[in-house]
């Protein structure tokens, strides 16, 4: 009997051991992290800003780009099909989330369609966000001559990472055309946010030079799944300028000690002298964060952030949010609720000169453990465009005071702490 014990221990406790030992892997954020405030030394409107946003992030911040602001499903997606259905020579699409449904049934018909006429199309989905995608689609896809790879599965050899997704948006067509913002392939965000059922968001499409950037984007999480390089004037034409836009499309995942994400937001923040406004869909700010609002309201910046108020995809992301806002509040923050539905949006705008899109939120996952990209635009005329989006959503959004905050109930007030001590995760 002690041997029959015996023998059942050690493999019990290895396999315990092992998923410790994965569970302590998968709660690491990576690389060490940036832990200082960065000082504001100098101004979006400052040269040396742009110059610093180019060597940081990456790619460089080039000129003649035109950039096209779509909101709502009801704008987004008849474009991006529209651009899929033109397609010549090549479709590239990496998605976070794709789900069965009227949209899904719609991206996998047009994929299907160009990919039977001869166009090469590379499809890369998260294998955790299209776990509500049915097998047929995948299947109808790849009969088609769609080739379609699945980033991460999750299985016994693959535990070490399952942590790590690919949340990246992507659409380049023909090499030339992209598009890249908050909204997956599902149901959820047709219409024109109207009701609590259908989500508010943008989506931006990109001509210029910078698409080549988003094309490259894409091209990184393809080689870590087929290990394929798309090359080529198929993939990458030569590019004229089409508008007025300085843009840049840059990456960010774990494996990058930089940080880009987390970077570019704090040196947008840092940089900030006379406005802020944030539009974010998962606002879970870390300390190095919250000092830098906290400084840059210090600096007269008026701070402005739109969150998602009763419709929420996520309750205990929301809770850990709230968890944190005391001290910004007391700083002169504006939090506004957004009233109507979800709110999807992952936007910043700041000086009425840069403005960030694309699929990063403002939290540890997407700074630290999610692979992201985010199209940057260095255009007073776009912002303008964009601030007028942004109070047409103020609008619609109700703002948390300091009284309020404090009247909130004891067991929410408990949630609310013990969803933040999560807050590394969500």
């Amino acid at each position: 009997m002690r041997k029959f014990k015996l023998r059942m221990t050690i493999p019990v406790t290895a396999t315990l051991t092992v998923l410790a030992t994965v569970l302590l892997i998968n709660l690491k954020s990576g690389e060490k992290q940036i832990r200082v405030e960065m000082d504001h030394e100098f101004a979006v409107s400052d040269p040396q800003f742009l110059r610093t946003v180019g060597q940081l992030l990456g790619p460089a911040v080039l000129p003649g780009n035109r950039i096209t602001a779509l909101h709502n499903g009801d704008r987004i997606f008849p474009a991006m099909l529209a651009a899929i259905r033109g397609a010549r020579e090549t479709i590239t699409l990496e998605s976070y989330i794709y789900w069965s449904g009227d949209i899904g049934r719609q991206f996998a018909d047009a994929l299907s369609d160009r990919a039977r006429a001869g166009v090469k199309v590379h499809v890369l989905l998260d294998a955790v966000g299209c776990g509500k995608l049915e097998e047929k689609y995948l299947d109808e896809m790849k009969s088609a001559g769609v080739e379609l790879e699945r980033y991460h599965p999750v299985s016994w050899y693959t535990l070490a990472r399952v942590n790590n997704r690919t949340h990246r948006k992507l659409l380049v067509v023909d090499g030339r055309t992209g598009f890249t913002g908050g909204v997956g392939i599902a149901d959820s965000w047709q219409g024109n946010a109207s009701d609590k059922d259908h989500w508010r968001d943008s989506h931006y499409q990109l001509e210029g030079p910078a698409v080549a950037q988003m094309q490259a984007a894409f091209n990184d999480n393809w080689i870590k799944t087929r290990a394929k390089v798309l090359a080529g004037p198929a993939y990458f034409p030569e590019l004229k300028p089409v508008g007025d836009s300085l843009a840049q499309v840059f990456k960010s995942s774990s494996t990058e000690g930089s940080e880009s994400a987390r970077l570019m937001y704090l040196l947008s923040i840092a940089s900030a002298e006379t406005s802020i406004l944030l539009q974010a869909a998962y606002f879970v700010p870390d300390e190095l964060a919250i000092e830098s609002f906290i400084s840059a309201r210090r600096r007269g910046v008026k701070i402005q952030i739109i969150v998602p108020g009763p419709h929420v995809d996520s309750t205990i992301v929301a809770s850990a949010s709230r968890a944190l806002w005391a001290a910004l509040l007391d700083a002169g923050v504006e939090i506004h609720e957004y009233q109507p539905s979800m709110y999807h949006c992952k936007v910043i705008i700041v000086d009425g000169l840069w403005v960030s899109v694309g699929s990063t939120n403002f939290d540890d996952r997407s700074f630290r453990l999610n692979d992201e990209a985010n199209l940057n635009i260095y255009d007073a005329a776009f912002a303008a465009e964009q601030t007028k989006i942004f109070y047409q959503d103020l609008a619609k959004s109700r703002r948390m005071t300091r009284a309020e905050f404090n009247d909130r109930s004891a067991a929410g007030k408990l949630f609310d702490r013990i969803a933040s001590s999560l807050r590394r995760q969500l």
